[in-house]
């Protein structure tokens, strides 16, 4: 709201207008240092290893690998990174106060199309001197990763930005299912999900296994892309996750698909069903 260049207004004048301090106004941000980034790493991949561990059997596990950590730094750079871990009690990912949960709807449920069920969940991916949060929307039946958004920070917008270009470009699922995370309790996320008449399905508590297959796109994504680089800026990760995915859909082999491709299988699976439907 300050404008530096200001034809009459000092930028004084304008901090006393707005009730802020003028060293509010040239604070720069200086981020996290090298030390908690490179922790920041090492939490990120034993947390793929052991999605259990909580703050303390994470300080425990970096104090016996040689790290003069707390439990006070790890239990900020896990908030920081949007860790959740899995509790053998219920004490899984919490939704923001006053938000609504929902059941888990996949239970003894027969995924057999595409569409039926999509899932959504959103990771950390660390660079050279900072770090950035993926949002993904996969294809339960097929894995195909439908639609995904990089953002500086974890507030709702890009989860909605990915869902809204998964809707318009392939049709709203039948089921979404994430976990109890604040962006997925949201009001935006919630009733852009009932305005396309989709049943709204959510991890149970203490349960790793609910939303298994985003989370084997994130350990794939990262031991294949993401810790083979060190990216600088956003628009390189941006550019290599994009590079990643598109080899994830349509060239990547999956056993459960008998070597295809996921983008293959979802698009012949479609043609399949509307000549079914056809047929009918």
């Amino acid at each position: 709201m300050i404008e530096r260049d200001h034809s009459t207004l000092s930028i004084g004048a304008q901090c006393r207008l707005l009730s802020i301090s003028r060293s509010s106004f040239y604070y720069e941000h200086q981020g996290e240092t090298e030390m908690n980034l490179a922790l920041m790493l090492l939490i990120d991949k034993q947390f793929l290893e052991t999605p259990f561990y909580g703050v303390r059997q994470m300080t425990w596990h970096l104090q016996n690998e040689g790290h003069g950590v707390n439990q006070k730094r790890i239990r900020r750079l896990m908030r920081l990174m949007g860790l959740m871990p899995i509790y053998k009690k219920p004490n899984t990912s919490k939704p923001a106060k006053g938000h609504k949960t929902y059941p888990y709807l996949l239970s003894g449920l027969r995924v057999e199309r595409p569409n039926q069920v999509w899932c959504a969940d959103i990771t950390y991916l660390p660079m050279r001197r900072g770090f950035l949060y993926l949002v993904a929307i996969m294809d339960w039946f097929t894995r195909k990763v439908l639609a995904w958004r990089i953002s500086n920070t974890l507030e709702v917008d890009f989860c909605v930005e990915a869902l809204n270009e998964a809707v318009h470009r392939f049709g709203p699922p039948e089921i979404m299912n994430t976990d109890q995370g604040s962006q997925f309790t949201s009001f935006a996320w919630t009733d852009r999900l009932k305005r396309v008449g989709t049943r709204i399905s959510m991890d149970g508590k203490g349960r790793c296994l609910d939303n298994i297959f985003i989370e084997r796109l994130w350990r794939s994504l990262k031991y294949e892309c993401v810790y083979l680089h060190a990216w600088e800026t956003g628009s390189q990760a941006k550019a290599g996750a994009a590079k990643w995915i598109a080899f994830y859909n349509h060239q990547r082999p999956h056993a459960a698909h008998g070597g295809q491709p996921h983008a293959v299988v979802y698009f012949n699976q479609i043609e399949t069903d509307r000549q079914v439907q056809k047929v009918a």
